[in-house]
């Protein structure tokens, strides 16, 4: 019962962490050592910085 429960939690934290972006900078830093090694990796705060302007700049895909 325990283990369910401990199970249930862990995928919606994985849920609400994927829902929320909190797994982006991880991909992106993984995505850049896989496709562009070599590259200089954005810190967390500038690829945050990036990606809020650059929604800001096309916000087409928001719904509201």
């Amino acid at each position: 019962m325990i283990e369910t429960l401990r199970r249930g939690a862990a995928a919606v934290s994985w849920y609400v962490g994927s829902v929320m972006g909190d797994r982006d900078y991880r991909r992106y830093v993984d995505h850049t050592a896989r496709i562009h090694p070599g590259e200089p990796v954005l810190s967390e705060r500038e690829y945050w910085r990036r990606r809020y302007a650059e929604q800001d700049r096309n916000p087409g895909a928001r719904c509201c």
